[in-house]
């Protein structure tokens, strides 16, 4: 009965100690209507605590806070915000639209009057994490934006701090107007700008200043296409025609650089080859038939690069580089084409051709074929002998006396007119056909020396164009 009572004296008085406890403790504040989820740092200590005073300070703080508002004491009075970018991704440079696609991360910084607290009234706290909707945020957008969405704001929250700092951290994927310029492709260098700033505040109210010199490159993704230069800050303070106060903007300019490697090996590699390969046609025997099929093969392959180049490019006015090197490549086989055909006639004169001139004989079968090493068959080089002209032929003389021959005797064969005349017909024939053949063989001569004489000429030409271009991709 004893042990009873001992069972019910203890049961009661911890039904009483827990009814203590209850009554001491204090009253959880109610939710303010927000619904906003809150996270805190502070000195360390009980969870529980942290929690209540970080309600009860959330609860202080936006008790009479709005955010239509300036948070400065003073209306006249200039509210400064810090502007800091960091280039995360390249993600698009469209050069036929003139569009840059970034992912940025954007951070920005001010001081809100009204949001100050004493860390000490709530147990050492002095940074909270509040959704960004809440407060008062710069309406700084991208000026050059290029995009026909209207601008979404990004759900990230503020850092919070007990003097009234605000920093908001958001990423945000822009899409800007850049002007390119494909004058150097593929080895050319981009300048695109990022200009940000307020769009209804003026510098009077809200002056926005860039973190540092530069943007942040310490978390860019390499871009397969371009190289990042750098990325550098400038702060303009500009009077549009609207309005009569000053705007400042921070300008980001983005200095790119085009890895040429694939255009070089896709594009300019394929046109140095057919550019080399077009000048030898003139190498060609002309009785192959080839020649001047061979340049209008070549004309075609160039044609096709230029149409695939084209489809790449903007249409601008500045011809890309490439472009200027295959329109000249084009040029120069279109004129090599030509001159082959002129030199085909010079080879299929035929024997009823007029003979060489004079001075042709003498500049261009003289001179400029020992210089070229253009030489007969079985004639060595250096040692080159001048055509001379074929004597012409000469007509019988009639009424030649008997004495003209060796036979004295009336009843020689020699002294028969007949087989005379027959016999200076035959070898003024001959004589005519020889002179004929040497005339033919002169004009194909020249033909062989103009072949030799543009084969150096147009190859030279390619070489150095192809030089002079190759030598900007080093």
């Amino acid at each position: 009965m004893g042990h009873g009572n001992c069972l019910s004296l203890s049961f009661l008085g911890s039904s009483l100690g827990l009814l203590f406890l209850l009554l001491l403790l204090p009253e959880r504040p109610l939710d303010s209507g927000l619904g906003q989820t809150v996270l805190l740092t502070g000195s360390p200590g009980c969870s529980g605590a942290e929690g209540r005073l970080a309600h009860k300070l959330f609860r202080d703080l936006f008790a009479n806070y709005t955010s239509a508002l300036r948070p400065v004491a003073d209306t006249d009075q200039t509210l400064n915000v810090t502007l800091e970018v960091t280039l995360s991704q390249i993600i698009d440079m469209d050069e036929r639209n003139q569009v840059l696609t970034l992912y940025l991360w954007i951070r920005q910084e001010w001081t809100d009057t009204y949001l100050r607290w004493n860390p000490d009234a709530y147990g050492g706290l002095d940074v909270i994490h509040i959704p960004s909707s809440l407060v008062w945020r710069p309406d700084i957008v991208l000026y050059n934006k290029a995009d026909a969405q209207p601008p979404v704001s990004a759900s990230t929250n503020v850092v919070l701090r007990h003097d009234g700092s605000v920093r908001w951290d958001a990423p945000a994927i822009t899409r800007s107007s850049c002007r390119v310029d494909v004058s150097a492709f593929p080895f050319d260098a981009q300048r695109c700008g990022l200009t940000f700033g307020s769009w209804t505040h003026g510098g009077h109210q809200l002056d926005v200043r860039p973190r540092g010199a530069t943007a942040s490159l310490a978390d860019f993704v390499d871009n397969v296409e371009w190289r990042v230069l750098g990325m550098p800050a400038q702060r303009r303070v500009l009077t549009y025609g609207c309005c009569s106060e000053p705007y400042p903007d921070v300008t980001f300019t983005l200095l790119l650089r085009r890895r040429a490697a694939a255009y070089v090996c896709n594009l300019l590699l394929p046109c140095v080859l057919i550019s080399l390969l077009a000048p030898l046609a003139f190498h060609l025997p002309a009785d192959s038939g080839e020649k001047v099929s061979l340049g209008v093969t070549v004309l075609l392959a160039l044609t096709v690069f230029q149409l695939l180049l084209a489809e790449s490019m903007p249409p601008a006015e500045s011809v890309p580089l490439i472009g200027k090197y295959y329109m000249a490549t084009m040029t120069m086989v279109t004129f090599s084409t030509a001159l082959t055909i002129l030199i085909m006639n010079l080879h299929y004169c035929g024997s009823s051709a007029h003979p060489v001139p004079a001075w042709a004989r003498t500049l261009l079968l003289g001179h400029l074929a020992r210089g070229l090493c253009v030489q007969e068959r079985g004639e060595p080089c250096g040692q080159f002998r001048p055509p001379e002209s074929p004597p012409s032929p000469q007509p019988p003389e009639e009424g030649a006396g008997p004495l003209a021959g060796p036979c004295h005797e009336l009843q020689c064969l020699c002294h028969q007119e007949a087989l005379l005349h027959h016999v200076a017909t035959i070898a003024n024939t001959f004589r005519s056909y020889r002179a004929a053949q040497r005339r033919h063989e002169d004009w194909k001569r020249l033909a062989r020396v103009m072949d030799r004489f543009f084969l150096g000429i147009f190859f030279s030409m390619a070489l150095v164009m192809s030089l002079l271009v190759l030598v900007k991709a080093l």
